[in-house]
């Protein structure tokens, strides 16, 4: 064993690996250096970033202009307490303004999304009182605090809900799934059951404050909602008095296409939570965004929430150059003209593949869903799976992949294809290469018989 290597098994024996077995966590991969859409290990071996690490590095990486915003604020104003402001902050809200949704003009900054997600829930139950039930859906993921799990449908939740479960009066709605609908029924056919179902839900329910919802579920699925779902959500929320919460920390900052994944269909929430992509993962960052009569209701009220690390320079910093190379890369045409490119070719590896039973997804946000059975949709494995140490289909495909060179995240029945929005159709082909070698893994357990694949995001 080298001297890195046992340096690496030291320090993996006394820290915590996120998410996983700690028997998993004895020797981690030690990242030395990244560059564009690639990164590279202690030995020098490179790999292309298929997934923008978890779904954050948007900009790919190291961005002169935001490691320079980042270095000059550290020499100015590292740090200052939340109680006062500074000019990056000014900065920051300026810039925020010009890019925002029209009507989403006031902001509380934390330093995750998770904890964007807590500062919603703090704002939903004082302005919505006395109603405090939280409206959250199956295929989800919210964070990591109590609050971003209790809202959590995915199974990460179940071991917690005893551990720190602790935020009560969330429940969970039927999630819009078109590939595997859970009222059996067919767009358009179905009339959109998922949407109308939330109303019945409130009324049924009682004391609802807010329905929060991912615009495309991000870890569990990348699942887009037919189009009429987000406007007849919006009205049922209007109609029955509820705050409508979107949770953009995935989906915001050009993932979908548009600046922010609501705009696909011209619908405004009344508080948006976004992170990640906001630096393009350069600090660590959170947004809670609200409308006009969600911060109206604090001016008289006391506004009960903050933390040591709300409204970070250094978090701050790296806003306004983050938005100002968004821009250009959008006005250059590449990220579009890539998008539509990566379509094509995905659903051209998926009609090749037995084991790809569904594409869906916009712009740089997509997944391939990996089924034993494209006839019947059977699954290789299910939530349970996740915690059961199983070895699950997608890991042997995305492991596969890595050796290869490919970074892919890999979920319990989804591959996340969310490559850094700099990625060029050369780059594209690459990774979509090693892809269509690691997918074989799958086709040589998968039933062969089904020839038809799913495109559940075309409507």
């Amino acid at each position: 064993m080298s001297e890195i290597e046992s340096r690496v098994k030291d320090m993996a024996a006394h820290t915590f690996g996120t998410w996983n077995w700690q028997k998993n966590w004895q020797q981690p991969m030690l990242i030395k250096d990244a560059e564009g859409v690639y990164f590279y290990d202690s030995n020098g071996k490179r790999y292309l970033d298929f997934s923008s690490q978890l779904m954050c590095s948007n900009l790919g990486h190291k961005n002169k202009a935001i490691i320079k915003a980042i270095q000059k604020q550290a020499e100015k104003l590292p740090y200052i307490a939340p109680g006062f402001t500074t000019e990056v902050a000014l900065e920051a809200v300026e810039t925020l303004r010009s890019i925002m949704p029209e009507g989403l003009s006031q902001f509380f900054f934390s330093t995750s999304g998770t904890e964007a997600n807590d500062g919603a829930l703090a704002m939903v139950r004082q302005s919505q009182a006395p109603a405090f039930k939280v409206i959250s859906r199956y295929h989800s993921y919210h964070g990591a605090t109590s609050a971003g799990l209790a809202f959590t449908g995915d199974p990460r939740r179940w071991p917690m809900e005893r551990v720190r479960y602790t935020v009560d009066g969330v429940c969970f709605a039927p999630d819009c799934y078109c590939y595997r609908c859970p009222f059996g029924q067919t767009y358009p056919d179905c009339k959109v059951q998922c949407a109308r179902y939330l109303d019945y839900m409130i009324k049924e329910e009682g004391n609802v404050a807010a329905v929060i919802v991912e615009p495309v579920v991000g870890t569990n699925g990348r699942l887009v909602p037919p189009p009429e779902y987000f406007p007849m959500l919006r009205k049922i929320c209007d109609e029955n008095n509820v705050l409508l919460v979107a949770d953009e920390v995935m989906t915001g900052w050009y993932r979908t296409g548009t600046p922010f994944a609501m705009q696909n269909w011209d619908v405004l929430p009344d508080i948006m939570t976004t992170a990640k992509g906001c630096t393009s993962a350069y600090t660590p960052l959170g947004i809670t965004a609200t409308n006009k009569k969600v911060a109206d209701f604090f001016e008289d009220e006391f506004f009960c929430h903050g933390h040591t690390y709300a409204y970070h320079p250094l978090s701050l910093s790296a806003v306004k150059p983050a938005v100002g190379e968004y821009r250009k890369l959008i006005d250059s045409g590449l990220t579009q003209k890539v998008s539509k490119y990566m379509k094509e070719r995905l659903m051209d590896l998926a009609e090749k593949h037995p084991c790809v039973g569904d594409v869906r997804g916009l712009g740089h946000f997509w997944g391939l869903e990996i089924v034993k059975n494209r006839e019947t949709k059977e699954a290789f494995d299910v939530k349970a799976d996740k915690l059961s140490g199983k070895p699950l289909m997608t890991a042997k495909i995305s492991g596969n992949a890595m050796a290869n060179g490919l970074y892919v995240v890999a979920w319990y029945d989804t591959l996340t294809i969310a490559p850094p929005l700099i990625i060029t159709e050369e780059e594209m082909n690459e990774a979509l290469t090693i892809l269509d070698q690691a997918l074989e893994i799958g086709d040589q357990e998968a039933d062969k018989t089904g020839v038809a694949v799913s495109m559940s995001s075309e409507f």
